[in-house]
């Protein structure tokens, strides 16, 4: 394994820290955030649908989200959507757009939603930790097949590792940030 398959590893370590950061979107802080619908799917003329293709979602107010379908036949599938998401909250349609109102979150749900968001860290790491382990077994069958030395297997083998070092830190700094925006009040 040359430099460049290492270089080339990183863009499957830049792929988990952009899957890490979409799905801390769907962790509420005290703000309401578009981010929270973004892997919301609806019934659309007969087809799963992303929300954000059937209809507008816009922030109002701090704590509230608008969604103007594009079809007002639509507002009841959003609706339900909605209702049997992991969001817990209950929409109102007035008949043309949908509001979701986000009360203030209490301490309890907000130690609550740090937890979630320490379990999704830790998944980040895990899949981290799965990229290095498969680079690791194509390195050592390297040097079992003679292509490269041992002090050429650990050569890489350290680099390896500030790899993973470096985007361990990046997810644990992304971490931090949702939990203090969570623990805002």
């Amino acid at each position: 394994m040359s430099n460049g398959d290492l270089d080339k590893s990183r863009g499957d370590f830049d792929g988990i820290i952009e899957f890490f950061k979409d799905d801390l979107k769907t962790v509420r802080s005290g703000k309401a955030n578009i981010g929270l619908v973004d892997n919301l799917e609806i019934e659309y003329f007969g087809a799963k649908t992303p929300l954000q293709q059937a209809a507008s979602v816009t922030i109002s107010d701090a704590r509230t989200i608008v969604i103007s379908p594009w079809s007002k036949d639509s507002l009841v599938d959003i609706e339900k959507s909605i209702r049997d998401s992991d969001l817990n909250i209950n929409p109102t349609n007035d008949g043309n757009v949908i509001r979701l109102c986000f009360p203030p979150l209490t301490e309890d749900r907000r130690t609550e939603l740090a937890k979630i968001v320490g379990k999704k860290t830790e998944d980040a790491r895990i899949k981290v930790r799965k990229i290095r382990e498969d680079l690791w077994d194509n390195v050592q069958k390297m040097e079992k097949d003679g292509e490269i030395s041992e002090d050429g297997k650990f050569i890489q083998k350290d680099k390896l590792q500030e790899i993973v070092d470096e985007y361990n830190k990046k997810i644990e700094e992304i971490s931090k940030e949702k939990e203090v925006e969570i623990m805002q009040v």
